[in-house]
């Protein structure tokens, strides 16, 4: 199961960039995450891990496994007979604008019927994650106070 949610962001993709990656303040401007606690350090690094709360799901843990710095990073979450791989990816449009791609992709035979029968929220998420980012990327750009 892939679900996938884009937005083009009025900021530059280092100002994006600085606010995506900084996933500990996620749950300052996403509503889809309530807590997000590094395990092993916060920097987006291979190998360090995050648990994240939202609402309606478990507290789940998640690894990073692929970071290009500055423009995208995956991590994924593994229980059993599931996992699922997160994409995250900040595109320059120009010096102004930019473009979020993230992704959601569930695979396993469990991780299957889970992405299926929770595919509406999923997308509801990763809308709320999406327009979040914007409102606090395009605050911090045009001079505002993003908290």
């Amino acid at each position: 199961m892939y679900t996938e949610c884009s937005a083009d962001i009025g900021a530059p993709a280092d100002v994006v960039w600085d606010v995506y990656s900084d996933v500990q303040r996620w749950p300052e401007w996403t509503d889809s995450v309530t807590r997000l606690v590094p395990l092993d350090g916060p920097e987006l690094t291979i190998g360090h891990r995050f648990a994240i709360k939202q609402p309606r799901m478990p507290n789940l843990v998640w690894e990073v496994t692929a970071v290009t710095p500055g423009h995208s990073w995956t991590w994924v979450q593994r229980s059993p007979g599931g996992l699922t791989i997160a994409e995250h990816e900040v595109t320059a449009l120009d010096d102004t604008r930019t473009r979020v791609r993230q992704s959601i992709r569930q695979c396993g035979p469990v991780g299957t019927v889970v992405g299926l029968l929770m595919r509406r929220m999923t997308r509801r998420y990763l809308d709320i994650e999406a327009a979040g980012l914007k409102r606090r990327c395009e605050q911090l750009h045009c001079g505002g106070s993003a908290g």
